[in-house]
């Protein structure tokens, strides 16, 4: 039986049913459309049966059978799931870890454990507090992008108390022993020996760092604000969906572009392994301040 649409051939120009096949992948949170284009060209994209190599065609979304590596993807494209998660101490916040220890993906419910999820804005071990979950891929690049300053907040609990000259060392914005120079930091005095900070770089281990030239001892490192989203009082190992709102907020930060409903039930397939984090999704790494 010949396919419905040969590749390569039907639907490279546009009409008001087709949609460029890179799209359709973004929206299914697959990975961004530059990541989409690799992956046609490199064979492992098909429509209606048939493998794919050209970026520029066009589908018909509601009719056409896509699959990515075998596995299909949804016609109405892959809902994104966006998870909270309050990461404990002494978990690590990435979706594997080669020596064994607890991950944030151990922490997610059993109704999730079949989505790929990865962490958006690592806290490094002994850190914890607010980690974003999700499957979304262009979510995850534009949070994580160098360009893209979104906003974090920390609560940090310090043994010996703050002077004058240190605070205004973080305000001022200082340059790391390492020679990396710092944006200034907001820094709110909560008590004598606790300070809310909040930065907006993703320098690695940021505060550990700040703290260690400014020879402050961090007895406890958490976060409680990522962009719009607040940790309020998640007990510590417990995670819950966005609420609408949340997500609606998210947007106004510029980082959802017209994204599908939200729903926990999905069909199809999932971010695909080239285009998640780690695997030099964009050629950028989390960011983690922590």
């Amino acid at each position: 039986m010949m396919p419905e649409i040969p590749p390569n051939r039907q639907h490279t120009s546009p009409d008001k049913e087709s949609i460029r096949l890179n799209k359709i992948l973004a929206w299914a949170g697959i990975c961004s459309r530059r990541k989409a284009d690799a992956l046609i060209t490199a064979g492992a994209v098909a429509v209606n049966g048939i493998t794919v190599t050209e970026p520029g065609l066009r589908v018909r979304s509601a009719k056409d059978r896509i699959t990515v590596d075998g596995r299909p993807v949804s016609r109405t494209g892959i809902a994104p799931v966006y998870l909270l998660l309050h990461k404990p101490v002494q978990v690590v916040a990435t979706a594997r870890d080669p020596q064994g220890r607890a991950t944030v993906l151990d922490l997610v419910p059993a109704a999730y454990r079949k989505e790929r999820l990865y962490p958006v804005g690592r806290l490094d071990y002994f850190s914890e507090g607010l980690t974003l979950l999700t499957n979304d891929g262009p979510l995850t690049h534009r949070l994580t992008h160098p360009n893209f300053h979104l906003p974090r907040v920390y609560e940090v609990t310090l043994r010996e108390k703050p002077g004058a000259a240190q605070i205004d060392r973080m305000r001022e914005g200082m340059i790391l022993a390492e020679g990396e120079q710092l944006l200034p930091v907001r820094v709110e005095i909560l008590s004598p020996h606790i300070l809310r900070l909040t930065l907006e770089q993703g320098i690695n281990r940021q505060i550990r760092r700040i703290c260690r030239d400014l020879e402050l001892t961090i007895l406890r490192l958490r976060r409680t604000a990522f962009g719009p989203l607040l940790l309020e009082d998640l007990p510590p190992g417990r995670c819950r969906p966005l609420r609408p709102e949340e997500i609606a907020a998210l947007s106004t930060y510029g980082v959802l572009a017209s994204p599908p409903p939200v729903h926990a039930q999905r069909k199809g397939i999932t971010s695909h392994p080239s285009c998640r984090p780690g695997n030099g999704a964009e050629g950028q790494k989390p960011e983690r301040s922590g």
